[in-house]
C-alpha cells in the first residue's frame, strides 16, 4: 500500500487512539512523527522537546545538574500526561519505553511501534549531535550503544510492530509504519481530503 505523504488528513484511525513510537536513540521516532501525524491528521509530541520546554534545559543539562534519576521522573510524568490526549502521536526518549512493564501497561488504544535501530547506525546518525545523547559521552561510544541497545531490545520488543530503520528513508520508514497501521486490529482506512 502507497500513502501519499505530502496531503494530511488522508487516513484516519478508527479504533486507535494514540501511536506511540518507541525505540534506541537515532531510531528516527522524531523524525517519523511528524510525517506520521501530518498523514492522520493527528498532534505530534516529542516528549524530550516537551521536557526541554518545561524544565528550560536541554536533555544533557538536565542529566548533567539533576541527574538521570530526576530526568527518568519528569518523562513519567510528561508520558502519563500525553496517553491521557487522543489524535496523537508520540515520540519517546529511548530509555522511557526501557523500564520494565511500560508497553504492557499502555492504555487501551494506544498501539506502540518500536522502530529499530542498529547500534552502529545509531551512533551514525547522532555524531554530529555532541553533548546531546549523554549516555553515550563516553570514550567508546558505540560500545555503550551496543551494551544499552542490548538490554533495552527485550522490553523494545513488548511494542504491538516494528519496523526496522537501517538503511531506509525517512518517507520508507513512514510508509512501512502507516502499512502496519492499515492493518488490523488497528482498523486504519485511507479517505480522499
Amino acid at each position: 500500500m502507497i500513502f501519499d505523504l505530502s496531503s494530511a488528513n488522508e487516513v484516519t484511525v478508527a479504533s486507535a487512539h494514540r501511536i506511540l513510537l518507541v525505540g534506541f536513540m537515532g531510531a528516527g521516532k522524531s523524525s517519523v512523527g511528524p510525517p506520521l501525524a501530518q498523514a492522520l491528521g493527528w498532534r505530534f509530541v516529542d516528549v524530550d522537546d516537551r521536557i526541554e520546554e518545561m524544565e528550560d534545559a536541554t536533555v544533557a543539562e538536565i542529566f548533567q545538574r539533576r541527574g538521570e534519576k530526576y530526568f527518568r521522573a519528569v518523562e513519567s510524568a510528561v508520558v502519563s500526561e500525553i496517553l491521557g490526549k487522543d489524535r496523537v502521536v508520540i515520540a519517546t526518549g529511548g530509555g522511557w519505553a526501557a523500564q520494565r512493564g511500560r508497553l504492557a501497561a499502555l492504555p487501551s488504544g494506544t498501539v506502540s511501534i518500536w522502530l529499530q535501530v542498529s547500534a552502529a547506525e545509531a551512533i551514525g546518525r547522532v555524531k554530529d549531535q555532541p553533548g546531546r545523547r549523554p549516555l553515550l559521552d563516553t570514550e567508546d561510544p558505540l560500545d555503550e550503544a551496543r551494551k544499552l541497545l542490548a538490554v533495552r531490545s527485550m522490553e523494545y520488543a513488548e511494542a504491538d510492530a516494528e519496523v526496522d530503520t537501517d538503511g531506509r528513508t525517512l518517507d520508507d520508514v513512514t510508509a512501512r509504519v502507516l502499512e502496519i497501521l492499515s492493518r488490523s486490529p488497528w482498523n486504519l482506512t485511507t479517505e480522499k481530503a
